[in-house]
C-alpha cells in the first residue's frame, strides 16, 4: 500500500493549473495487494452519510466532480459518482479503483482539515482518498478552496494506469514508423493500426464497432514566433488533417467553423507545449467529434511537431475516448533540446 497525505498547502503548491507534470511530493510505501481494481474508467465510489450527501457537503462534491467536461458534443460529467452508505463500504466497494470517503473527526482542528490519498489498499490499481476535517463545514471550505486539485489527482490516477497499460503493451511497428518519419520515440497501445504515413505526416486509428480514435503527427518547418500564433496553428491543422479521407468521395476532415478552438500554453517535464481544443467536421460529408492537439518546436530539427488526437462516436459517450487519445502525449518523447543530441530509438522487445 502506498500513502500520500494531501495537506491544504501542498494542494496548492503541487498542483497548478498551468502544468501538466506529474507530482512526485508524496511520501511512498511499497504495494502489497496484488488483487485487481473494480470498476470502469473515471468511476468514482463516494463513501459519506446520507445527511451529508444531502447537504453541502454532497452538493459542493457533485460541483466538483460531476462538472461537464469542456468541448466535448453533449453534456458528460467528470466522473461517474456512485454513493454509498459506510455501512456500505464493504468487500467488492472496497476493491474499486477510485474511492473517496468522507470522514468526521471532531477532534481534529479545522487548520488540519484535508485529503489523504493511498494507493492499492485493497486492490490494484487502486486510489482511496480520505477527505477529514472537523465538521461538515469545515470540509465544504476545504472543497471550494481544492476542488480543481481533487480533480487533478483523480485524474493523473487514471492516466497512470492508461500510460502503465501503454508503455507494457505497445504497437511495435507504428512505434518505429514514428521513429523513422520524425525521429520522435512513442510508445502507441495495442489496437492502433497505421492507416497512413507519409515523411512529414502520419495518421493512425483505433476502431471500436460504434466508435473511433485517431491521431496523426505532422512536422514543418518552424518559421518564428507567428508559426505558433492560434491563426497560424488552425491553419496548420487544417491543411495537415485533410489528408484524412472522409467516408464519401472527395470528402476529408477540417475544424469546425461553428466554434472557435480553445488555446492554452503548458510545460510538461519541462517542455512548452501549446493545447488546442475544439470541434472537427468532414468537408463533404456529415461526421465530426471533439479534437484536441499538442504542438510543440523540436529545436534540434528547427521544426514544428504536432500530435493530433480526435474521437467519433455518434452513439457513445466520448468522455473516455478523448480521455484515451490524450493520455498518448505523456508516451511521446522528443530528442532534448540540444542540437548535439541524438534521439534514442525504440526498444526493441
Amino acid at each position: 500500500m502506498r500513502t500520500k497525505q494531501l495537506g491544504a498547502a501542498l494542494l496548492v503548491a503541487l498542483f497548478s493549473l498551468f502544468t501538466l507534470s506529474s507530482c512526485d511530493a508524496f511520501r511512498t510505501l511499497a504495494d502489497q495487494n496484488a488483487n485487481t481494481s473494480l470498476g470502469k474508467p473515471y468511476e468514482v465510489i463516494l463513501v459519506c452519510t446520507q445527511p451529508q450527501w444531502e447537504g453541502a457537503v454532497g452538493d459542493t462534491l457533485r460541483n466538483i466532480l460531476c462538472a461537464p467536461v469542456a468541448y466535448i458534443n453533449q453534456t458528460e460529467p467528470l466522473f461517474d459518482v456512485l454513493r454509498i452508505l459506510p455501512r456500505g463500504y464493504t468487500t467488492t466497494a472496497t476493491r474499486h479503483r477510485n474511492i473517496l470517503l468522507v470522514e468526521l473527526d471532531p477532534d481534529m482542528d479545522e487548520t488540519q482539515t484535508g485529503i489523504t490519498a493511498q494507493y492499492d489498499v485493497n486492490a490494484s490499481p487502486q486510489i482511496v482518498l480520505t477527505l477529514q476535517g472537523p465538521s461538515d463545514e469545515a470540509l465544504t471550505r476545504y472543497l471550494t478552496d481544492h476542488g480543481k486539485e481533487l480533480v487533478y489527482v483523480l485524474e493523473k490516477a487514471e492516466r497512470d494506469r492508461a500510460i502503465a497499460y501503454a508503455e507494457r503493451f505497445t504497437e511495435q511497428h507504428l512505434d518505429q514508423v514514428i521513429y523513422d518519419t520524425f525521429g520522435v520515440r512513442m510508445e502507441v497501445p495495442k489496437g492502433y493500426l497505421l492507416a497512413k504515413s507519409e515523411p512529414d505526416f502520419l495518421w493512425a486509428r483505433y476502431e471500436y464497432p460504434t466508435a473511433s480514435q485517431g491521431f496523426c503527427l505532422y512536422s514543418y518547418p518552424y518559421e518564428g514566433r507567428e508559426s505558433l500564433t492560434p491563426e497560424a496553428l488552425l491553419a496548420a491543422r487544417n491543411r495537415f488533417v485533410s489528408r484524412i479521407p472522409g467516408p464519401s468521395d472527395g470528402s476529408y476532415m477540417t475544424t469546425s467553423e461553428a466554434f472557435t478552438p480553445d488555446v492554452r500554453m503548458f510545460r510538461l517535464e519541462g517542455r512548452l507545449w501549446i493545447e488546442m481544443r475544439g470541434f472537427w467536421d468532414v468537408a463533404g460529408d456529415f461526421m465530426g467529434g471533439p479534437f484536441v492537439s499538442y504542438t510543440t518546436i523540436d529545436q534540434t530539427t528547427n521544426r514544428i511537431f504536432t500530435f493530433d488526437g480526435y474521437v467519433y462516436s455518434p452513439k457513445l459517450h466520448k468522455r473516455n475516448f478523448l480521455r484515451g487519445v490524450e493520455h498518448l502525449l505523456y508516451l511521446i518523447h522528443l530528442p532534448a533540446d540540444d542540437a548535439s543530441s541524438t534521439p534514442t530509438p525504440p526498444t526493441t522487445r
